[in-house]
């Protein structure tokens, strides 16, 4: 007996896990946690690096993910003039435009979805071979532009908000500056 559709039900169930987590943290406000996103943006240079790795063998698949890389990241740059921040007693936190962060995992997931589906025959037949069942997903410079997209934006965006933290902890706490600037009240 085959454990390939154990496999691929394991596999869809983290897939869709992954994605509840990435809407639910779309909408509302957040903490701003220095450290978790210092370890994003590592995670997200080394799927960065391995990508271009990846695509070195073609240059049309290195340009599309070149191309999408610069996008993400002009995207990233509207998505965090779109951020409220907001500086509490309790840390900062941070609301995303959730439209923008929805709309590229909608459209990555649909496009991954797309070609799992189109390429699920060839998939088969290279396992059965002894190939590589997954080469076929690299050979997409549009995959490859839509994956740079969604990496420059989180990339870009993940240095931003440090960046904006770091200024927002850099100003005193409101009320206090007010308090030491104004005069004090004459007869």
């Amino acid at each position: 007996m085959s454990h390939d559709p154990y496999v691929l039900a394991a596999m869809a169930a983290l897939i869709l896990f992954a994605v509840y987590r990435r809407f639910r943290r779309l909408f509302g406000s957040q903490p701003l946690q220095p450290t978790r996103l210092k370890i994003r943006i590592v995670l997200l240079t080394l799927v960065t690096i391995v990508t271009l790795l990846g695509g070195m063998h073609s240059t049309n698949l290195a340009a599309a993910t070149l191309v999408g890389l610069a996008a993400g990241a002009a995207l990233a740059y509207v998505g965090l003039r779109l951020t409220h921040f907001d500086a509490m007693p309790g840390g900062i936190f941070y609301t995303p435009n959730a439209y923008i962060g929805a709309a590229l995992s909608a459209v990555l997931l649909g496009r991954l979805v797309y070609r799992f589906q189109v390429l699920y025959p060839t998939m088969q037949a290279a396992h059965a071979g002894g190939g590589d069942a997954f080469g076929s997903f690299q050979r997409s410079p549009l995959t490859l532009a839509l994956l740079g997209i969604v990496i420059g934006y989180y990339l870009a965006y993940y240095i931003g908000l440090l960046l904006r933290s770091a200024e927002l902890r850099a100003q005193p706490p409101f009320g206090q500056a007010g308090d030491a600037a104004s005069p004090t009240s004459g007869p």
